[in-house]
């Protein structure tokens, strides 16, 4: 997993890219950033309850708090 995907997806979450999201949920290596995306998007789309809506994006944005703070940054060499 490289922290680009998780940059790309608080991107897409934060600014409401939905299409880009889902592309990023087929394409990641993280199964549970998968799964949180796959969780959100399904709410938006399909769930009555606003509260579920919050509460998924919530724990999208939470993962991904998450995961950027345990995943080491690879260093580029000059």
């Amino acid at each position: 997993m490289y922290i680009p995907d998780y940059d790309k997806a608080l991107y897409f979450t934060l600014w409401g890219q939905w299409d880009d999201l889902l592309v990023l949920m087929v394409r990641t290596n993280d199964d549970l950033l998968s799964k949180k995306i796959e969780m959100f998007l399904h709410a938006f789309h399909y769930t009555t309850s606003e509260q579920t809506v919050i509460d998924r994006h919530e724990e999208l944005l939470h993962y991904i708090d998450h995961a950027m703070g345990h995943t080491p940054i690879a260093v580029m060499e000059v």
